[in-house]
């Protein structure tokens, strides 16, 4: 494999892209972000009417077009409930464990701009005064945020302008190490998002014309389900998400190469789509895993839902513990950029 030109660079950037708050729902930060990135490429954008962010690339072929997405929106929380001792209590956002953000620290976001520090922690956490402090339930519950302010009661918390429906963002801790990996929560979906811009500019540094008009959209809405479903042109055939690939027990896929996905809780993605992106993968000495991800569902799969009359796909770089402290390498970054490349310079026709 062509080694990726610039992975360092993709690392960095998803570096930057992580440590933007975006629990799905409060995303206009991270997609301003995007779009200023792709300005900077002079691409052309558009928002959709759910905060999305879609970006063209023209190919000589107008009549039939390609879709690549990931999600920029994150697991994350808000305020349930301002409870009587001065703490929080939380409901989350997207599909992931209490015990997974145990310990984290965290971020209330108030309804006039403020930003207020904390910690997510059990009730029960004092081992010198909880007998059940290891065994207690990690649940709405016991888990509450011990906020960075002298507060004693619920009116002291209201005075900060916390209230209930306020966004709840947890700290990425990302950090690049020196022999190769990157540590961070969200890499679901960022590392895909910073992939993909890091295609967009490879693209336009070569000056290269692709054989299908192919969008990208940056979804905000992926981890509560309906982030890919809309804004798909007439024209589009093939719709590609890229999202990470699940690892665990059982599974193929792993931190140094691109997971394609064959299918997921949704059912089978289309095989004429994998097959065309595994013969890519193996002509140009790509490094893969095909894999079957049992609890997953992808903005493409929820396009098909949605009724959409397209080929869909699903690839992405190895992620390591998923929806919790993820981790990745800096081969599987490579491996899924030179996929995708290769893939939207292809005329393979999967349908």
């Amino acid at each position: 494999m062509v080694a990726y030109p610039n992975v360092m660079e993709t690392k960095e950037l998803i570096k930057e892209i992580v440590s933007i708050p975006s629990p799905s729902g409060c995303t206009e930060k991270v997609i301003q972000f995007v779009e200023r990135q792709l300005k900077e490429l002079q691409v052309e954008t558009k928002r959709n009417n759910k905060g999305g962010l879609i970006a063209t690339l023209p190919g000589k072929n107008e009549n039939e077009h390609r879709m690549l997405t990931a999600h920029v929106d994150t697991l994350g929380a808000m305020v349930k409930e301002v409870k009587s001792n001065g703490r929080l209590r939380l409901d989350l956002i997207g599909g992931f464990k209490f015990n997974a953000i145990e310990g984290e620290y965290c971020d209330i976001h108030t309804a006039d701009g403020h930003v207020v520090t904390g910690t997510i922690l059990m009730h029960q956490t004092s081992v010198h005064v909880y007998k059940d402090a290891g065994d207690a339930k990690r649940n709405q519950e016991n888990i509450e945020v011990r906020i960075d302010a002298n507060v004693h009661n619920a009116e002291d918390v209201h005075e900060l302008g916390i209230e209930v429906g306020d966004f709840v963002s947890f700290d990425p801790r990302v950090q690049l190490t020196d022999n190769g990996f990157i540590k961070s929560r969200h890499l679901d979906d960022k590392a895909s998002v910073g992939i993909l811009l890091q295609l967009i500019k490879r693209l336009k540094d070569e000056n290269k014309q692709l054989p299908y008009t192919t969008h990208f959209l940056i979804s905000n809405n992926e981890e509560i389900g309906y982030g890919g479903n809309s804004n798909i042109t007439p024209e589009t055939v093939e719709y590609l998400a890229v999202d990470m690939g699940a690892m665990g027990d059982g599974q193929s896929t792993d931190e140094y190469t691109v997971s394609i996905c064959v299918k997921d809780a949704s059912g089978p993605y289309h095989y004429g789509l994998r097959q065309n992106l595994t013969e890519l993968a193996k002509s140009n000495k790509i490094g893969y895993q095909l894999d079957i991800y049992p609890y997953y569902g992808s903005d493409a799969s929820a396009a098909i839902r949605a009724g959409n009359d397209i080929v869909h796909g699903l690839v992405g770089p190895g992620i390591d513990s998923s929806h919790a402290y993820e981790r990745t390498h800096e081969a599987s970054l490579e491996n899924t950029e030179a996929l995708l490349y290769h893939y939207v310079l292809s005329d393979m026709v999967s349908y």
